[in-house]
């Protein structure tokens, strides 16, 4: 893996696909600041909740750098794809999304209970100008599923198995995940501030051997009783290491 700067942003990131990079990084003189909504907020809503803050705090859309969504249900692979466009499509007029490449790291899970009517927000992260800042960053949220295949069904590890073997095989590979971005942007877990888990299965099987043992629960694990974002996928991670977090 390999990072590109975004320039107009303060940010250097991990070009992935077209809705989203593997995540991001404050240059030199920029820190990121995560902010947590009180209550997730519609698409739409949220995407302009996002610039009257940005425009607040003296920061350009541009400074967008990483968000957390939330979803009714976990999309087909078509619906996945059909909401990635409309998505994208902000990004663009935001000057984020030049079309082909996507500087924006996100997470985006389903509730399994009391989910929201329809797609939201529920954290985003950007960057402010800080000549003193620690190094800062975000890792998008990865589940299961290897790069480099047509369905994910082809890509998704031990498919359709929920058993505590698959469970712990599919977290192994979600981990690596996490390391292989985090070495791309120059961190390890050490570095991390905040790791999240996001499935409806028991994680404690494997959870001191494969989490705990490794470091990724150096600053605790914050389980969110969801799923991921596509049928057929059943665990998700991302970290950060973040200073300064916000609920607004």
């Amino acid at each position: 893996m390999s990072t590109a700067p975004f320039a107009p942003g303060g940010y250097r990131f991990i070009p992935a696909v077209f809705q989203y990079s593997g995540g991001v990084a404050a240059e030199p003189g920029f820190k990121l600041v995560r902010a947590r909504f009180r209550n997730p907020i519609p698409l739409k809503d949220g995407f302009a909740a996002i610039a009257a803050h940005l425009s607040a705090m003296g920061r350009p859309l541009t400074a967008f750098a990483a968000c957390e969504l939330r979803s009714p249900e976990p999309f087909s692979e078509e619906g996945f794809v059909a909401f990635n466009r409309i998505y994208a499509g902000t990004l663009k007029e935001w000057g984020l999304f030049d079309g082909t490449t996507n500087p924006v790291a996100r997470s985006n899970v389903c509730p399994e209970i009391a989910p929201p009517p329809e797609p939201s927000f529920y954290a985003f992260t950007y960057t402010v100008e800080d000549a003193a800042a620690a190094p800062s960053f975000q890792v998008a949220g990865s589940g299961e599923a290897r790069e480099g295949f047509a369905t994910y069904r082809e890509a998704t590890v031990r498919y359709g198995e929920t058993g505590p073997d698959a469970l712990r095989e599919k977290a192994q590979y979600v981990l690596g995940e996490m390391e292989r971005r985090m070495a791309a942007l120059g961190f390890t877990w050490a570095d991390t501030t905040a790791a999240q888990v996001y499935t409806v299965h028991d994680l404690h099987p494997f959870l001191a051997e494969e989490i705990v043992a490794r470091g990724a629960a150096r600053g605790g694990l914050t389980w969110y009783f969801n799923r991921p974002p596509v049928a057929g996928l059943e665990y998700e991670m991302d970290c950060r290491g973040i200073a300064t977090e916000l609920v607004i």
